[in-house]
């Protein structure tokens, strides 16, 4: 389900280094007095000259932080946080609608999706001048990303259609662990203790859950439906996490060379040209028969779009490490929605998994946040 992005790009068009600016502050800060370094950097612009104010980042001066009558934006505190929980909201809610859903199979919901992604997605495509296949040496990556991200999304639906709510949302918040494991096998990034002790507890709280006969005995209690469905969706969901962490994966090895809207096209794009000829394939294309369902799935596209959209804002304006932590409330609004509308109990096995899959994404996202401060503390120095 998602992803984001640039700030000295004024510093570094400007050619040069970045303009040193007096330790000691005596033009009144903070008092509204008007910068008294504007010839930090003169630019030509044909016969006229803009100057640069030296205090505020490249700014065209006097329109900078310290002139009169310059309003500074304030962040708002905790608004990142705010979008994630938002986020999360949006897409249990999306979840549910696709629960209620009753005769559209979980790949055309999936085919649904995706054409709302491209109607999102191509406006910017077209603003940005990004093109629609990127460039060469990426291509490959490109593509990936979009064939396991697709196939990650159909096989999550269908996890959803037949497994607990619930079940199928804890599962899927074991992706931080695999990814910690996919970059270390494929882009050599580090692989401690710490890791590997929050992957076993990710694969325990998955066993809770699917509590494998072999394992808990033949009488498997407090499922939805039959075991083999259960089994069936455990299965599709852990294969829909691993191909989500592989997304992360690549898209961290293509890094900001491509525009995260071509990575969102390449999804769309892939995802539902794969629909669709799955969907010929199983003779399974049609449309809802149910008025009901037919909204359904409007709105699950929406809620879907909303949700990255404000996921999106949320990793622009908020470290990634609080948002991981943040995201955990998918799993809340997924076992309240359950209770509430789908008089569905999780089970005590339920519980304990999703602790087990909460406690060792949360570690790894913490882990990851504190590595990523103590890097930024060094590079200060």
């Amino acid at each position: 389900m998602v992803l984001c992005q640039e700030g000295e790009a004024a510093a570094a068009a400007a050619g040069g280094k970045e303009p040193e600016v007096p330790l000691s502050r005596e033009d009144g800060a903070g008092t509204g007095q008007p910068c008294l370094y504007p010839a930090a950097g003169v630019e030509a612009v044909g016969a006229e000259e803009r100057r640069f104010c030296g205090c505020c980042s490249g700014l065209p001066w006097p329109r900078c932080c310290k002139a009169p009558g310059t309003k500074k934006r304030t962040a708002c505190p905790g608004l990142g946080l705010f979008y994630t929980v938002l986020s999360a909201f949006l897409f249990s809610v999306a979840s549910l609608f696709l629960k209620k859903i009753e005769d559209v199979h979980s790949v055309e919901v999936s085919a649904f999706r995706c054409v709302f992604q491209m109607a999102f997605v191509l406006p910017g495509l077209i603003y940005y001048k990004t093109g629609f296949l990127g460039p060469k040496g990426k291509r490959i990556f490109l593509f990936f990303r979009g064939f396991l991200g697709s196939s990650a999304m159909i096989l999550l639906y269908y996890a959803f259609q037949v497994m607990p709510l619930a079940d199928a949302t804890v599962i899927t918040f074991s992706s931080p662990v695999f990814t910690s494991l996919l970059a270390w096998i494929f882009l050599k990034e580090k692989y401690s203790v710490w890791d590997l002790l929050f992957t076993l507890f990710a694969i325990t709280g998955v066993i809770l859950i699917a509590r494998p006969p072999f394992l808990f005995g033949s009488n498997v209690t407090g499922i939805e439906g039959s075991y083999t469905d259960h089994l069936k969706g455990t299965i599709a969901a852990i294969t829909s996490t691993i191909s989500g962490a592989s997304t992360f994966v690549i898209i961290r090895k293509v890094g900001k060379s491509v525009h995260y809207f071509l990575s969102i096209w390449y999804y769309a794009v892939i995802g539902l040209i794969g629909c669709v000829i799955a969907l010929f394939v199983m003779n399974e294309w049609r449309l809802p028969y149910c008025g009901k369902d037919r909204v359904l799935l409007i709105l699950i596209g929406l809620l879907g779009l909303g949700g990255q959209i404000f996921l999106t804002k949320a990793l622009q304006i908020e470290k990634a490490g609080p948002v991981a932590i943040m995201k955990t409330m998918d799993v809340v609004f997924a076992f309240i929605l359950q209770i509430l509308f789908l008089n569905h109990l999780p089970t005590w096995w339920t519980v304990g998994g999703a602790l087990c899959v909460v406690a060792s994404s949360s570690g790894t996202a913490i882990r990851k946040w504190r590595q990523s401060l103590k890097k930024a503390k060094q590079n200060e120095i």
